[in-house]
C-alpha cells in the first residue's frame, strides 16, 4: 500500500492520540486507531486499517504497561489468567472477522461500543477492591470474560481495552486503575495475535504501523500520568472513558451508514 508523506505524518499524530488513550484509560486505543486509520490517515481498506492498528496498539500497550507496572497498577496473576483465555478467542475471532465486509464490520464495532459505553457510565462510580485477586472462586468467571473479550477483540481487530477493563472489574471486583494497568497485558497479547493472523493475509502496512507506534510512545507517557491523577477523583476516569467510547461510536455509525440514509 502506497501512502503520501502527509499520510504518514497524520499516522504519527494519530498514534500519539492512541497512545495517550491507552495510557489514560487502558483502552480506547483501538476504538480510536481504526477510525483514525480510515478517516484521518486515509487507509482505503478497512481490513488493512484493522490489521495495521492491531499491531500498533499491541506495541503501544506494551510500552504503557511498563509505565503502569512501575506505578504498581498491574495485577499480574489476573492479567495472566485473563490473557490466556483471550488469546484463543482472539485467534478465532480474527479468522471470522477477515471474511466479513469492511463496512459491516465497522458498523457492528460501533454498536458494540455503544453498549459498553453505556455500561461503563452506569457503573462509573464503583470504587472496587484494591486487594482483589484471581482465585479458585472466581477463576471460571475470569476465564469466561477473558475468552469472550478475546473473541470480540480478534473479530473487530482491536486491542479490546474498552472491553477488558470492564471485564476485569466485573470478574474480579478490582478498582478501575488496577483494571487499566492489568488490561494492557491482555491488550498486548490480543493485539499481537490478531496482527499475526491479519499479516498472514497481507493486511498490515508495516511502515505505517511503526510510525504509529513511535507517536504512541510519546502520547502514552502523558496518558499514564493523567490516569494516576484522575484515579483519585471518584467516577472521573470511568466517566471520561465512557464518554470517549460513545462519542467515537456515534461518529463511526454516521460514517458507516449508506449515503442514502444520511
Amino acid at each position: 500500500m502506497n501512502l503520501e508523506p502527509l499520510q504518514y505524518a497524520l499516522g504519527a499524530l494519530s498514534g500519539s492520540l492512541v497512545g495517550f488513550s491507552l495510557g489514560m484509560f487502558g483502552g480506547g486505543g483501538s476504538i480510536l486507531a481504526v477510525p483514525l486509520m480510515v478517516y484521518v490517515v486515509g487507509v482505503p481498506d478497512a481490513h488493512m486499517a484493522i490489521g495495521t492498528s492491531a499491531f500498533a496498539v499491541a506495541a503501544n500497550a506494551f510500552t504503557n504497561m511498563l509505565s503502569h507496572a512501575r506505578l504498581g497498577h498491574v495485577n499480574w496473576r489476573c492479567a495472566g489468567v485473563y490473557s490466556a483465555a483471550g488469546i484463543f478467542g482472539a485467534f478465532l475471532g480474527s479468522s471470522f472477522g477477515k471474511v466479513v465486509g469492511g463496512r459491516h464490520l465497522l458498523l457492528m464495532f460501533a454498536l458494540l461500543m455503544l453498549v459498553v459505553g453505556g455500561l461503563m457510565f452506569r457503573h462509573r462510580a464503583l470504587a472496587g477492591d484494591e486487594s482483589a485477586q484471581c482465585s479458585s472462586e472466581n477463576a471460571t468467571k475470569v476465564l469466561g470474560f477473558g475468552g469472550l473479550t478475546g473473541a470480540f477483540s480478534g473479530f473487530f481487530g482491536i486491542g479490546g481495552g474498552f472491553l477488558i477493563v470492564p471485564g476485569l472489574m466485573a470478574s474480579t471486583g478490582m478498582p478501575i486503575i488496577n483494571a487499566i494497568g492489568s488490561s494492557l497485558v491482555a491488550i498486548t497479547l490480543f493485539g499481537l495475535t490478531t496482527a499475526v493472523n491479519y499479516s498472514i493475509s497481507g493486511f498490515v502496512d508495516w511502515p505505517l504501523a511503526i510510525i504509529f507506534v513511535l507517536g504512541g510512545a510519546v502520547g502514552g507517557f502523558f496518558g499514564s500520568l493523567g490516569a494516576r491523577h484522575l484515579s483519585g477523583r471518584k467516577g472521573a476516569l470511568g466517566s471520561l472513558f465512557a464518554a470517549l467510547i460513545v462519542t467515537v461510536a456515534f461518529y463511526m455509525i454516521y460514517k458507516s451508514l449508506p449515503a442514502g440514509l444520511l
